[in-house]
Order: C-alpha cells, then structure tokens, then sequence
C-alpha cells in the first residue's frame, strides 16, 4: 500500500492535524483472523482499515460504514490493490466483525496507534491518571432485556485515550472485569482513579503491587472506612489539660473557586494522613474530605464526598490530589459522551458476537486520534477528515 499521508486544519482551530492513514493499515495487519482461509475474500486488516477510516469522515454505524465503502469501491481496489472493484455487503461486514476479529489483539493495536512515542525515562509517581468507568452500549440490549454489551475502559485523562478495554459479562459486574482490564495495563506512575464501587482491598493491592497508586471514592459498600473517614474529617475541639500538648493534626484544605454559565461552585478538599496509621486498609497513606457547593440562581446544593488514595503526601498533594478526584470524570466528557452524541454508539443495533466491541474499539480510536492532535471538535474533525480523504481516494 502507497504511503497515504494526510493533513487537515479543521475549522475554527488553530492547530493542523497530520495522519498516516498506511500506518493503520499496517497495524491492523499484525491481528490474527480468525476465519478459515478458504474463501476469504477480503482480509481483515483490509475491513478494519476501511472501516476506521469511516469513521474518521463521518460515517458511524456499520451500514454506514458498507455504503460509504460501496461508494467508493473503485477508488479503494486501486488504492489496496484488489482484484475486483467491489466491498462487502453490510451483513458481510458484521459477520467479519461478530466472529474473526481476536479482540485482544485489536485492543493492544488500537492502544499502539494512539501511544505517544516511547520514552526512555522512568515515569514519576501518580504522575498520569487512568480512569476507570464502564459504558453499556444501548442498542445491542435486546427488547423485553435490561441488559446489553457492557464495556469497561481504562482511559488516560491527559492523553485522551483508551489503554485497553475489557467485556463484562451478562453474569457479572465491572468489579469482577476490572482486575482482568489492569493486569493488560501498564501501571507503573499511573494513578487510578474509579467510583466507589472500585473502592476493594483485592484491586488496590493489584494496583499497588503492580507500580501504581489507587484513588477511591469511598461510599456506603464500605461502612467501616466510610465510618472513620467522617469521624476523622468531624470538626471537634478537645480541651487541653494542663500539662499535655494539644493533638497532632495534619490536616491540609485547599479551595477552588468557579463561575460560568449562571453557574458558581466552591469546592474545599481536606487531606490528612492520620488514617494510615489507624486503618487496615492496604497501602493507604492519605484520606480525604471534599465538600462541593454550587450555586444556580437562587438554588445552593451542597455535597460531602470522601476519598483515599495510596499516593503519600510527597508524591500526591493536595492540589494534585483534588485535580485527580475532578480528572476522573474527564472520562465522561472525553470520550462516553463523544462516542454516543458524536459517534452515535448508543443507536448502533448490531449485536452479532464481537461486533459490537470491535465498533467500540474503533471509536476509541477515533477519540485517540483526536485527542493525539490536540484538537477538541470531534465533529469539525471528521468533516476536515472527510474532505481529506475523498481528495486522496479520487485525485487523478
């Protein structure tokens, strides 16, 4: 395949974004597939290339996907050096994607693809955030059911991309696929981050052991820690006999102030490291209170949370510390809300075996690639893409 370099501008940014769309083919050649060699017709790097390159300009879901791909059939034969200028039907397609992609492997390619260069340094501790959070793809749940193909993803906030992705079964929670999804991922100077139904001794013990540090919301699925949490974080004042010392306290409070579209918040995080000596809670060092207060008009709410994390005061401050809390939902803006609003996930209908992952993996990927780029309109990147491509695909 021809070197099949590309650069767009996307409008209303400043910034120009450069793709290697050979460079996605090439990685896609390197996934087993998984059909009997008989009667193959077109090979799976080829489809998963083409599909995400779909994607890129727009075209979403898997019929779209066939008939962007069946208008340009021509233009693609010459381009992959094909036989015969035709592409599959759209059933063809999602039964290539439901039964002869290995997945893990897809997942570990679509991770190569948006991974920044290597670099030879040591990484410093806590010192990039993985996000833990679960997404049911509402489409594939089938009618009279409540449940769907359900994915739980490791996401990179920084960076803006999906380390790997793990299935969770119909008998099953993300608690049980999480340790699975983190022994695939590389933790050494990551912190992760989760709800509090992530908030177990067995997955901070991996966590920890593995190079990394866990940050938790801790809630009412653990009664004890959440009990002295809020006894530490109590404001009490003891008096002081004559003769003793007042008590050691470590507590530490940093503010933020915001206000924006009608909209003033105030959120107080206190951190403390008392807890460490106290709890038998594994490798924890620091525990912390935040208190959110928001304003809307004339409505105040106000909202306690507590926390841990593993991370010791010198590698996690405070400051750092209420950026990660915040951070965490940088999954929910990042990529769930830019793979139903944008990518249009959640209408997708297709329920064949894999497929309805393969499709999730690429939207990552698409996410990645974005965020590689350092560009924020998903949209207005895929209609730059879009224009991109059709001027490499028919240019004479």
């Amino acid at each position: 395949m021809d070197a099949t370099t590309v650069t767009v501008h996307p409008f209303g940014s400043e910034r120009a974004c450069t793709l290697d769309l050979a460079a996605i083919y090439h990685h896609f050649q390197n996934i087993p597939d998984l059909r009997d060699r008989r009667g193959v017709r077109y090979s799976l790097a080829l489809l998963l290339t083409i599909a995400l390159w779909a994607k890129l300009s727009g075209a979403c879901q898997l019929r779209a996907i066939a008939e962007w791909a069946r208008e340009r059939q021509g233009e693609l034969a010459e381009r992959f050096a094909l036989p015969r200028p035709r592409m599959p039907h759209p059933t063809t397609w999602s039964r290539v994607f439901g039964s002869a992609v290995a997945v893990d492997a897809l997942e570990q390619q679509l991770a190569l693809l948006v991974a920044p260069p290597p670099s030879a340094e040591e990484p410093l501790p806590a010192s990039e955030q993985v996000a833990l959070d679960g997404k049911t793809l509402r489409g594939t749940i089938p009618q009279g059911s409540s449940q769907g193909v359900h994915l739980l993803s490791a996401y990179a906030v920084r960076a803006g991309r999906v380390l790997d992705q793990e299935a969770v079964a119909c008998k099953e929670n993300e608690l049980v696929a999480a340790p699975r999804l983190l022994a695939r991922v590389p933790l050494r100077g990551r912190i992760v981050s989760g709800d509090a139904m992530f908030a177990q001794r067995s997955l901070s013990t991996q966590i920890v052991e593995a190079g990394g540090h866990s940050c938790w919301i801790i809630k009412e699925n653990q009664p004890t820690l959440l009990d002295d949490l809020r006894l530490l974080f109590t404001p009490r004042v003891f008096p002081v006999a004559k003769g003793w010392s007042a008590l050691p306290l470590d507590f530490v409070v940093v503010e933020q102030h915001e206000k924006g579209h009608g909209r003033r918040e105030y959120r107080r995080l206190t951190v403390s490291s008392l807890l460490a000596g106290y709890s038998d809670w594994p490798y924890l060092a620091q525990a912390f209170e935040i208190v959110r207060i928001s304003q809307v008009g004339r409505q105040i709410s106000r909202e306690e949370r507590y926390g841990i994390t593993s991370g010791s005061a010198s590698q996690l401050s405070p400051r750092r510390l209420m950026a990660v809390v915040r951070g965490h939902w940088g999954i929910e803006n990042g990529l769930h809300h830019r793979r139903d609003v944008t990518l249009h996930e959640d209408a997708a209908q297709v329920r064949m075996g894999q497929a309805p992952q393969v499709l999730a993996g690429l939207n990552n990927a698409v996410c990645g690639l974005l965020a590689q780029a350092g560009l924020n309109n998903l949209a207005a990147f895929q209609r730059s893409m879009a224009a991109a491509i059709d001027r490499l695909l028919f240019r004479s």
